[in-house]
């Protein structure tokens, strides 16, 4: 089965940043936590230095409907120049205007609000959101029986 999933790289807050998203969408990670220090050394790449060892090569949440976060540690040590910036949103759809704030709120707290949760003119909800650790987030919800929603 096909499925989609959101990548995220960090320079060394990874398991930070998905500790907090735990917390907020609650669950396992996938297959745990894979560290830097137990992938096997390739001859094209240069040793790891200690202090990258206990990064996060690979993690994996899911979140809502199915969808897989999953994120890793991008240290300029190993040749990688993260740039942030507005070019990923992650979208959330979840199904009741409840947990709509709750994610919302949980999810921004110490980030920046673009725009707070409000109806808008297509006749759902909506917010977008940078969170403390840099990432865009959008929530949409879309009420099956506005009378009761409102």
């Amino acid at each position: 089965m096909a499925k989609t999933s959101t990548y995220l790289n960090f320079s060394r807050s990874t398991e930070e940043a998905f500790n907090f998203y735990r917390s907020v969408f609650g669950g396992e990670f996938v297959g745990g936590i894979t560290r830097m220090g137990e992938t096997p050394p390739e001859e094209a790449m240069p040793p790891l230095a200690d202090e990258d060892k206990d990064l996060v090569m690979h993690i994996a949440l899911p979140i809502l409907g199915g969808h897989m976060l999953m994120g890793t540690d991008a240290p300029e040590s190993m040749g990688f120049h993260l740039t942030q910036g507005n070019n990923v949103y992650i979208s959330l759809e979840p199904d009741t205007k409840e947990e709509m704030e709750r994610l919302f709120q949980s999810l921004s707290e110490g980030g920046k609000i673009s725009m707070s949760l409000r109806l808008m003119f297509w006749g759902a909800y909506f917010g977008s959101f940078t969170d403390k650790f840099g990432i865009n987030w959008m929530i949409n919800y879309a009420p099956k029986n506005e009378s009761s929603d409102q």
